[in-house]
């Protein structure tokens, strides 16, 4: 089954959730949209007014913030895929409860196993504990952090810059790190790819290696 066709899934069973009790307040569930071929995840918390109201992930200040920080690269939101680790919004925009990201966890995992990414991007600290359980977002943000099969490259959510001037500093000056991120883990990956190719045969034929530019000026994955 390709990756459009898991995620248009679960798109649709979100839509209709009742596992857990923040179904019962919301507007519209926000599965989460992106590009199916893109090799980059975002993952913030959850939505907001603007979010539940539309349907659509990072829609409201703090979704222009995050389309501003995707510009500096040249990125547009089209080009990378962008869900929360809940998909109805808390009451109050107050974080989300641990039984609450516990009964969406298997959405977001087939999320992330259907896009298969080379870098996933956690916004804000409840996306970070996901991955990196026990991490202090003011340690690790704008930095690449392996997690089992995953790299994670951790930030600041965006709407935290909204009310601290300071953090919009470190926003933009940690996505630029991020497409050295991305071709850090791509080459990773590369790697254990030609070792286990090397495993199986003695004598494997030499393989051409993009170049460092090339890697850069696409979001797209090749399968892996």
């Amino acid at each position: 089954m390709g990756a459009e066709t898991v995620l248009t899934a679960v798109a649709s069973e979100v839509r209709a959730c009742t596992r857990c009790p923040l179904h019962r307040g919301r507007t519209q569930a926000v599965p989460g949209e992106g590009n199916p071929i893109s090799d980059v995840l975002l993952v913030g918390e959850g939505p907001g007014a603007r979010e539940d109201a539309t349907g659509r992930p990072f829609v409201g200040p703090a979704g222009q913030l995050l389309n501003e920080l995707l510009g500096t690269l040249g990125w547009a939101r089209e080009d990378v895929f962008i869900a929360n680790v809940v998909k109805c919004r808390p009451p109050g925009n107050r974080d989300p409860e641990p039984e609450e990201i516990s009964a969406c966890s298997g959405y977001l995992d087939r999320q992330e196993s259907a896009l298969d990414p080379a870098v996933i991007v956690t916004l804000g600290r409840h996306s970070l504990q996901r991955y990196l359980p026990g991490a202090r977002i003011s340690s690790v943000h704008g930095q690449l952090h392996r997690s089992g099969s995953r790299f994670i490259f951790p930030m600041y959510h965006p709407a935290a810059a909204l009310h601290q001037a300071s953090l919009r500093e470190t926003l933009f000056a940690d996505i630029r790190g991020l497409p050295a991120a991305l071709l850090a883990a791509r080459q990773a990956f590369e790697a254990e790819r030609a070792a286990s190719v090397q495993e199986t045969t003695p004598e494997p034929e030499p393989e051409l290696v993009p170049s460092p530019d090339d890697q850069q000026m696409t979001l797209f994955q090749e399968p892996r």
